[in-house]
């Protein structure tokens, strides 16, 4: 199989880890690149073997050469580029979130879906040999059934980082904590656990930040298999820890904090598997963290457009963690358990 040509929309701060994914991924190459400031996009292009400098979106749409679009902008930038990607029958695989909410999120979804065009999003944690291992253990029966789920996203930020124009804010991010930063284990939680079908959800802004959005949310989760959870999330927790999903089944509790999967069997046998459990991120630096897991996101993405097969991780598998992260936002402004419907496909 030759590698696919990708090319980058938008250079803000995860670029590096997709320039880096590519220039080490067998099944797709960087070709491309494109951002509003064309010396940004120039001296990028000189950083990463000078793939091509794209002049606009109506340039890079018509280059034959190229097999998909990796769509890094803002959430609030995506709208109008699907769409001209898309009459140019163009794939897209995107950075989280999809968008800034569900009804935007579904527009997109629905847009890719009618092309008939492969769309993906980069809710790279699914990808973690860890949560892999544990995920088959869940799919094949052998922990049991799921009691009770405790999810945990203990981060820190500085506020020069929530000073940057924009973030934080709804307008352009769509909120703070949850979908900016969360999103990634929530996503995960629900791929692990399945769909929740009721919250019960405080979320605020901490004294120790100034934003629009959130730093701090919790809640209350019912899932439809019956098990109950909790989540909690912050990025006003110095100095950060890694995340952490804690499963508590009927034969072991699983313990999967950043790449560390540990199993507590009941027979009294432990297990370990993975890597130390600091995956970085959720420190000051937020881009303190491998692009393996990026890589593994963009192979599977480049494969599955070459076998003609749906990629592992679909926008439309997105929208779950979506709909959960207007859930809790809802219930804290409303002061209610919000129910939520059943899992979609």
């Amino acid at each position: 199989m030759r590698p696919r040509n990708a090319a980058l929309i938008g250079l803000g701060m995860v670029a590096d880890t997709h320039a880096h994914a590519l220039r080490d991924a067998g099944a797709a190459r960087l070709h491309g690149v494109m951002a509003r400031d064309a010396d940004k996009a120039r001296a990028f292009a000189d950083r990463h073997g000078q793939p091509r400098v794209y002049e606009d979106l109506d340039a890079l749409a018509a280059d034959e050469e190229l097999d998909f679009v990796i769509l890094l902008t803002p959430p609030d930038a995506r709208q109008d580029i699907i769409r001209t990607l898309a009459a140019a029958g163009l794939p897209v695989l995107m950075e989280k979130p999809v968008e800034r909410d569900t009804g935007r999120a579904e527009a997109i979804v629905t847009l890719m879906d009618e092309a008939g065009l492969a769309c993906g999003v980069t809710l790279q944690h699914r990808m973690r040999p860890a949560a892999l291992d544990l995920q088959a253990r869940l799919a094949a029966g052998q922990l049991g059934r799921i009691g009770s789920v405790d999810i945990r996203i203990p981060w820190w930020r500085d506020q020069s980082y929530y000073d940057s124009p924009g973030r934080g804010t709804y307008g352009r991010d769509g909120g703070g904590v949850l979908i900016t930063q969360a999103i990634h284990t929530l996503d995960l939680a629900l791929h692990l656990c399945g769909h929740v079908t009721g919250v019960q959800a405080l979320t605020a802004t901490t004294r120790l930040h100034e934003l629009e959005g959130e730093d701090f949310a919790t809640a209350g989760l019912r899932f439809a298999s019956g098990a109950v959870g909790s989540v909690m999330a912050t990025t006003a927790q110095f100095p950060g820890a890694s995340e952490e999903i804690v499963i508590n089944c009927e034969r072991a509790s699983a313990r999967l904090a950043g790449d560390h999967l540990v199993l507590h069997w009941r027979d009294g046998r432990i297990e370990e598997i993975g890597g130390s459990g600091t995956t970085g991120g959720g420190g000051a630096d937020p881009m303190a963290f491998t692009h393996a897991w990026h890589q593994a996101v963009i192979e599977d993405f480049a494969t599955a457009l070459a076998d003609d097969r749906p990629p592992a991780i679909t926008a439309r598998s997105a929208l779950a963690v979506h709909r959960l992260i207007d859930a809790i936002a809802a219930s804290s402004r409303q002061g209610r358990q919000i129910p939520l419907q059943g899992a979609l496909t």
